[in-house]
């Protein structure tokens, strides 16, 4: 059996547990929870279809050399540290994100510089700070959680490198 499809069994499997929770709490609440479920549903597939096909389209427009020059497994350090700055400039939540790493690793991307984008965006996209984090949390706090993240993916790469994975 795959991981893929072990993993899809597995939220299957999730989904159809708390569904049946839902439902032993009453037909009001199943049915309230399938609608609301539905509805989040239906709104999220277009822009997830959105993001991998506009990351087919960046895939095909971006040139392979300008990818494997500045990601390439080839670029080190340099190319991690371009990374990680291209990663906190993202904006754009998970299908952006994710899509525009999986064009770069397609494109000849190096793992681990792909990996210290990946962690970039996902632990300090400026965009996010400012417009999600700042107006909820002291700004204090937030501009100190993110410098304290600031070696994360460097550590990620250099474990990536060290083992020569993914």
């Amino acid at each position: 059996m795959s991981a893929a499809l072990l993993i899809d069994l597995i939220l299957w499997g999730s989904v159809a547990a708390v569904g049946f929770i839902a439902y032993r709490k009453g037909p009001m609440v199943m049915t309230t929870s399938l609608r609301e479920g539905g509805v989040d549903f239906i709104r999220i597939v277009p822009r997830i279809a959105l993001g991998v096909i506009g990351s087919g389209y960046i895939a095909a427009v971006i040139p392979q050399e300008v990818i494997t020059g500045w990601l390439g497994p080839d670029s080190g350090w340099l190319g991690v540290a371009t990374a990680v700055v291209a990663g906190a400039a993202t904006p754009g939540g998970p299908v952006v994100g994710f899509s525009i790493g999986a064009v770069a690793l397609k494109a000849g991307g190096g793992p681990p510089q792909v990996l210290a984008y990946v962690i970039a965006w996902a632990l300090f996209a400026f965009q996010r700070l400012l417009l999600w984090e700042i107006p909820f949390m002291p700004a204090r706090f937030v501009w100190f959680r993110a410098a304290v993240s600031i070696p994360f993916p460097f550590v990620a790469a250099a474990i990536a490198m060290a083992i020569h994975k993914p």
